[in-house]
């Protein structure tokens, strides 16, 4: 036993890059799976081309915009940064330069991987539901394995290249990962909130005239907007959501080491710091075994189908967090904290399944209230999207509650840290995660290509299923994506109030209520979600308005659009929401990178310390509002389509339709971008706190 421990303890980088490439290189495989599925006809490679060429182009130029501020922030890292004992300011750059790569390339995998299998997805579904979502569920895993096989890569690559060939004391090495998540978190805030913008301005405006003025069916081929709409699946929800928890995961791990590295290592060594490397190298062994799980029952439920290779992924992650435990650690109590992490992983998903899903209570109340209208509809969603806050905040207390017991009763005696390693255990099975989210846009233009290729009931009926079930995932995982945000932002705040303290011995940075100084932050802090989210859905808002009056003229102009004579112009769609899309997500993202800037350099570091708690606190609350009462707002017309309260083409499906317009801005534009909005400040604050820090004390 001795001597395993003697070589885990040293070999945990080389191992964590080594099942990174296994995560990447099954990636690959499943790529060739897919690719080697029969893509339909003529009329169905066409409009699956369409879509491919506008996601692909849309990628193209958000890329080039984000590639604009990753230079800038490059170079003044670079050269603004103190050099330090380890140079710091150029390697906290030049990982933040690989950091801002590496989450683009994740999302550019999936994204290609995404908008293939769509075509292929729809041509297994003239076979089965089983064919349909094998396809489906591979495309959708590519995303997850791209996401944490490159994720884990770079924090293990780096951590070995700094330790190993720089020499870098492990003590000083988990601070220069910082920069590797602030590129991560740069990434992602831009690709949430464009991609956002871009996916619902293009599903609102063809909502608004397809559905309510002109009662064709979703995914008409005649709506001009309808490939804009598409397109919009998958920048939104497989990009941007890989970019989400891309940079959840590595800053994460990259927090856990950190707090490590300066708490704990006079009683572990580098095995605390190492430990979190360790936890994700097995969860992503344990997401490989479990997608081969994924597979339709007796019961025929899709759903049911996907919680099984979700549970035996955290069964075999729990079994392999148990040996990890005795070889670094060493003490039960640790163990036990990496179990609260997955509990709260698999309470948050049922607790959105509940909220979103639609064989349960909330969803069919929003449906019940479409009867008298949409006001009522609009306010039964307000409603159910604000209960849908308890739960899941009360899930996290316990959770937060919990996981510092475990530290504090360990041998270490450390809460925060038990609080670390929870969190990390719960980002460990992200690549299962983001697997059936990134199902959702791959079955939702499943069913698009279908209906627009006119193909047989029987393949739409298969579709359906998929794309109802999509929803619901696309939802527990922003769900999952909020949750893990709030954790992963308080170990980052811990590890800000670390750093404050080491860099300026002595001096007092207690976060104390009675301080004024404080209370300004908090106030800021909890402004900050608000503004944020009114940036993001006045975007959406500005946006589809120009894709409303695009349709509208077509149709005026296309006498023969309806009848099917001619053919609308879907470039036109495309070409607007990308445009904008682009142009409006400039100001969330100054609002996020230079809040935390302005405030810590004018105001001090227990101002930015209020900034950062206000903005958890606010940002979480706001976040899970949104994106739980949008996701039911969704499903509660797609249950009155199936027939309920009337059905399609019904005046409570005519409601609906407008609560769900409502919703789309908020479940795939504000609400998720929040968790990047949260993120970034925090990253950044803990990058000038030893900057803040020197200059508080006069130093």
């Amino acid at each position: 036993m001795d001597a395993l421990q003697s070589f885990f303890s040293t070999q945990a980088a080389p191992i964590a890059i080594g099942v990174s490439i296994i995560a990447l290189a099954y990636a690959i495989y499943l790529i060739i799976t897919v690719l080697k599925q029969d893509a339909g006809d003529e009329r169905m490679q066409e409009i699956a081309k369409a879509i491919q060429e506008g996601a692909t182009a849309y990628l193209n130029r958000q890329t080039m915009t984000i590639a604009i501020f990753t230079v800038i922030l490059f170079l003044i890292m670079a050269f603004v940064l103190p050099a330090g004992e380890h140079n710091d300011g150029v390697l906290t750059a030049v990982s933040f330069l690989i950091g801002a790569i590496f989450s683009t390339l994740a999302g550019y995998i999936g994204m290609s991987v995404s908008v293939r299998a769509n075509v292929r997805t729809t041509e297994a579904a003239k076979k089965s539901l089983q064919a349909a979502l094998s396809v489906a569920f591979k495309g959708g895993s590519v995303t997850g394995l791209a996401v944490v096989g490159l994720s884990l890569l770079g924090v293990g690559g780096f951590y070995y290249i700094f330790t190993s060939i720089f020499n870098i004391p492990v003590e000083a090495a988990p601070k220069l990962l910082v920069g590797f998540g602030f590129g991560a978190s740069l990434v992602s805030l831009f690709a949430r909130v464009g991609g956002g913008i871009f996916t619902k301005a293009a599903d609102v405006g063809a909502d608004i005239v397809g559905k309510v003025e002109k009662s064709i069916p979703e995914d008409d081929p005649r709506n001009p907007a309808v490939i804009a709409d598409n397109v919009g699946d998958n920048v939104g929800d497989c990009a941007g959501m890989g970019a989400d928890l891309f940079e959840t995961y590595a800053v994460t791990l990259i927090a856990a080491m950190i707090l490590a590295a300066s708490t704990l290592s006079s009683q572990l060594g580098h095995a605390g710091i190492e430990y979190p490397l360790m936890l994700g190298s097995v969860a992503v062994i344990a997401t490989i075994i479990g997608t081969f799980f994924i597979k339709l029952g007796k019961s025929r439920k899709i759903m049911k189908a996907l919680y099984k290779g979700m549970i035996i992924t955290g069964i075999l992650s729990a079994i392999g967090f148990f040996f990890v435990n005795q070889l670094y650690i060493g003490d039960i109590n640790i163990f036990y904290a990496t179990l609260v992490g997955l509990g709260v992983t698999l309470f948050i998903n049922i607790i959105t399944e509940y909220y979103t899903s639609t064989e349960y209570e909330p969803v069919k109340r929003i449906a019940k209230s479409s009867e008298t209208g949409a006001g009522t509809n609009i306010i039964t969603g307000l409603a159910v999207g604000l209960e849908s806050t308890f739960l899941p905040v009360i899930l996290i207390v316990v959770g937060i509650f919990l996981a510092f017991y475990f530290g504090e009763a360990s041998s270490l005696n450390n809460g925060i840290y038990g609080i670390a390693i929870a969190a990390v255990a719960m980002l460990s099975t992200t690549g299962m995660i983001i697997a059936t989210d990134s199902y959702g846009p791959i079955t939702d233009n499943a069913g698009g290509i279908a209906e627009m290729a006119e193909l047989p009931e029987g393949v739409r009926n298969n579709t359906d299923a998929l794309d109802a079930v999509g929803n619901t995932t696309k939802a527990v995982t922003k769900g999952y994506a909020i949750g893990s945000a709030a954790l992963a932002a308080l170990v980052l705040f811990q590890a800000y109030a670390e750093e404050l303290s080491l860099n300026a011995p002595g001096a007092d940075f207690t976060f104390d209520l009675i301080d004024h100084r404080l209370i300004i932050g908090l106030f800021l802090g909890g402004l900050l979600p608000f503004l944020f989210s009114s940036s993001c859905m006045q975007s959406v808002g500005k946006t589809a308005y120009k894709v409303v009056e695009e349709v509208r003229y077509q149709f005026r102009t296309k006498k023969g659009i309806m009848d099917g004579t001619q053919k609308p112009d879907y470039s036109r769609c495309v070409d607007i929401v990308t445009k904008s899309a682009l142009k409006e997500m400039v100001f969330p993202g100054l609002l996020a990178v230079l809040s935390p800037l302005i405030v810590g350099y004018l105001l001090g570091p227990i101002s930015l310390g209020g900034l950062l708690a206000g903005a958890i606190v606010g940002g979480l609350l706001l976040a899970l509002q949104m994106c739980t009462g949008g996701g039911a707002w969704d499903n509660a017309k797609k249950y009155i389509e199936d027939g309920h309260h009337g059905g399609k083409g019904s005046e409570s499906h005519k409601a609906a339709v407008v609560g769900d317009t409502v919703g789309d801005p908020f479940k795939d534009t504000a609400g998720p971008a929040i968790n990047s909005l949260i993120k970034v400040i925090n990253t950044i604050a803990l990058i000038i706190a030893p900057m803040i820090a020197a200059m508080s004390v006069g130093l």
